[in-house]
């Protein structure tokens, strides 16, 4: 069974009260599944997410924009795409090489915030030159450009008529704000990354 596995966790946590962050790191990975066989926060500022590969980095995008948004707190997170052998009722009790390849891809993160590892080497090379480009936008996302960028990826069909009139702002600041995250480069990321992930 293929699966992708993202493993994160929060960045310079310890310099925040976890309270309120703890819980909106809650309210986004709720949006994937159920605790604990789908994801779960352990060590106190890390997680695990399981879901299909096809959205696991719109997925991974999806959080940093909450949290971004949320707490202005950022997170680093590596997806491993593989196989998962034993699929436990928790998470962390599950393994295949989903597993080995997310936690092997989060230890040679270093100062890069996200990256991913599927086990073929051309695919994860091309993929990950993408990701480092669009990290240079990402990294930089203000909690406005944030919170903009979360919205529209939870509502995928809205236009951005729609979108300023959830966020209670104009058209014009919406489409603004989305070219400035980079917005529609990251959704034709999103597509090679998809057609890619399909190939395997």
């Amino acid at each position: 069974m293929s699966k992708a596995v993202i493993i994160g966790d929060i960045i310079k946590s310890r310099e925040q009260k976890a309270g309120s962050w703890i819980e909106n790191l809650k309210k986004v990975l709720s949006q994937y599944g159920n605790p604990p066989s789908v994801w779960e926060i352990f060590r106190g500022d890390s997680f695990q997410l399981m879901l299909d590969p096809i959205d696991a980095l719109l997925a991974a995008i999806h959080i940093r924009a909450f949290m971004k948004h949320s707490d202005s707190l950022d997170v680093r997170m590596a997806i491993g795409i593989g196989e998962v052998t034993h699929k436990a009722a928790k998470i962390t009790e599950s393994n295949g090489s989903a597993f080995v390849f997310s936690g092997e891809c989060f230890e040679s993160l270093k100062k890069q915030t996200l990256a991913l590892k599927t086990g073929d080497q051309e695919i994860d090379q091309a993929l990950n030159v993408m990701l480092k480009l669009a990290l240079l936008t990402i990294d930089n996302w203000t909690p406005k450009v944030a919170g903009v960028i979360k919205t529209a990826l939870e509502q995928p069909k809205s236009h951005q008529k729609d979108i300023a009139r959830l966020l209670g702002t104009t058209q014009s600041n919406i489409s603004e704000t989305l070219n400035r995250g980079g917005f529609y480069e990251i959704m034709q990321m999103n597509d090679f990354y998809r057609n890619k992930i399909s190939s395997l």
